[in-house]
């Protein structure tokens, strides 16, 4: 008798401390972390007068806070937003004819803001480990675009980046360590294309389409109000 009311006692706690910890409509969760935009290593050709040059560049990645803010339509549906301090990204020249001798130089650097907002779709389960999947959409804007002092000598000038909208995609998880903070994790891909525009010798005749395509990883840390 006195086992089966200690099980029965235990069942009660467990299943209270888990109820007390799900999600629930109406909850908002604050996030802030380490976010890396990881770039695509794809080479992007650069058009001269509509040719395509022997050059391509590339577009490194980058690390910084990240935020994300989120409210729960019920225990399984979210509408999340992700936001960011400024990424700045250095963009490398690659010159596999050697044209200008200036393969692997720094070309200049972009700054660019990716918000998103995704629908989130929590996988119900009892456990502390809430994995969930998203699909959003994304506006990325570039600005503060600037070539180094060594691409200015060859004669290149007023580079601009168009702003981007795609998709986005995610997974992700939450540990819920108690019934406000968690630890959360996710990885998701954002479609951002831009096209680029530059001056040579003070004629408008260089472009290009940058495919950045970034793999985005969090680690943040949550707080559920």
């Amino acid at each position: 008798m006195k086992k089966n009311i200690l099980t029965l006692t235990l069942c009660t706690i467990l299943s209270t401390s888990t109820f007390a910890a799900d999600y629930q409509s109406g909850d908002i969760v604050v996030r802030g972390g380490i976010t890396n935009v990881n770039a695509s290593s794809d080479h992007t050709s650069i058009l001269l007068n509509n040719t395509d040059s022997s050059m391509t560049l590339t577009v490194d990645d980058n690390s910084q806070l990240g935020l994300n803010f989120l409210y729960f339509y019920s225990t399984n549906i979210a509408i999340e937003v992700l936001a960011a301090t400024p990424f700045t990204h250095d963009v490398t020249i690659h010159d596999k004819n050697a044209v200008l001798n200036v393969d692997g130089a720094k070309l200049g650097e972009v700054t660019q803001l990716p918000p998103t907002i995704s629908v989130l779709y929590y996988i119900e389960n009892q456990s502390a480990f809430k994995p969930y999947v998203g699909l959003g959409v994304n506006y990325t804007i570039f600005f503060d675009e600037q070539f180094e002092d060594a691409p200015k000598s060859l004669g290149l000038s007023n580079l601009e980046l168009d702003a981007s909208f795609g998709l986005s995609y995610q997974l992700g998880v939450d540990y819920l360590i108690n019934d406000n903070f968690h630890i959360n994790a996710s990885a998701r891909y954002i479609d951002i294309s831009t096209d680029a525009t530059f001056d040579v010798g003070g004629e408008s005749i260089g472009k290009a389409t940058i495919d950045v395509d970034p793999m985005v990883y969090s680690i943040m840390l949550g707080y559920k109000f």
